[in-house]
């Protein structure tokens, strides 16, 4: 079907996520429940000319695999063709999340130099929320620059488990020698 965007929806180990591709592409991942949901999913049926139809696909089936996988820590990377539905900025914001390793963290103003401005650091933060893809763009990955957990569309506490499940807030053990 042209002009369709299939959807699904996913049950995790931290919430339920919407999941949509538009032409066999990763274009919506996200929290089903965020505050944002009706403008994230207006501004990508907008961009797509394209609206929701409850549908099963093959990237669908197989980005669920994919996040069990991760949620079972057996995959530290995802491999979906992803279409970023957003602004030139947002895209640029979004790839650059794409280069922050699993288990690592990234602060705002990091984010804004990786993008090449770092006066944007307000614009960066709008992007980041603006992410329809979490988990496979880590946003999650984004502290403040104290190191301090700030702003997630799945909220703090699911940040902080997927930070954990990837070990970026593990605190070192302690040796007895």
């Amino acid at each position: 079907m042209q002009n369709s965007i299939f959807i699904q929806y996913a049950r995790t180990p931290l919430g339920e996520l919407i999941v949509g591709s538009y032409n066999e592409q990763l274009c919506l991942c996200d929290w089903r429940y965020r505050k944002m949901r009706i403008s994230i999913d207006k501004r990508i049926q907008t961009l797509l000319n394209a609206s929701f139809t409850e549908a099963d696909s093959s990237i669908i089936r197989e980005t669920k695999l994919q996040l069990d996988q991760y949620f079972k820590q057996e995959r530290t990377q995802f491999d979906l063709p992803l279409l970023l539905a957003g602004s030139d900025f947002q895209k640029r914001v979004w790839n650059a999340l794409l280069e922050i390793p699993y288990g690592k963290t990234e602060t705002y103003l990091g984010l804004s130099k990786i993008v090449g401005d770092e006066k944007a650091i307000r614009a960066v933060a709008a992007a980041n929320g603006a992410n329809a893809i979490s988990i496979i763009v880590p946003c999650h990955r984004i502290v403040g620059s104290n190191g301090h957990l700030v702003g997630y569309a799945g909220g703090l506490l699911t940040k902080r488990k997927l930070l954990t499940l990837e070990t970026a807030l593990n605190e070192p053990q302690l040796s007895l020698f």
